[in-house]
């Protein structure tokens, strides 16, 4: 084992060498690159291709149909579950409309509530804000 003044490179190297024999490191290193990625690669926000519309149902003891999307993300071809946030809003989002999608605001990253397995809301539709649809502010644009 090195030691002395001039020896740090050699320590760095033995210690990263020798850690992979802990157990724990091992495991949170290797769930870490082969574990479930985020779909947004880290980004706060994406942009996605609605390919259906669906309600899905609410976790007990909730009732109601909750109104989401299916989306397929341009930048990695994912598709994830969004929300379609507030009265009336679904009417404004059709099959094959472009939509921007970002974070519900869960812990961790997760769900809200009663809303089980959704982690994303819908923002945007085809460059139009969804709240200015959703009060008569602006029209939703052609694609």
């Amino acid at each position: 084992m090195a030691n002395g003044e001039f020896a740090a490179r050699k320590l760095i190297k033995d210690r990263k060498k020798w850690r992979w024999k802990d157990r724990n490191y091992k495991k949170r290193i290797l769930r870490r690159q082969h574990g479930p990625q985020d779909p947004l690669e880290g980004a706060p926000m994406a942009r996605g291709i609605v390919l259906e519309k669906r309600e899905i149902e609410q976790k007990q003891p909730h009732s109601g149909l909750i109104k989401a999307v299916r989306v397929q993300l341009v930048k990695n071809g994912k598709q994830v579950t969004a929300h379609v946030p507030r009265n009336g809003a679904i009417k404004f989002v059709d099959e094959h409309d472009e939509v921007i999608i970002e974070g519900i605001g869960g812990s961790q990253g997760g769900p809200v509530g009663s809303q089980w397995g959704m982690r994303y809301k819908v923002i945007m539709v085809n460059g139009v804000s969804l709240e200015m649809l959703r009060t008569g502010r602006k029209e939703k644009a052609r694609r």
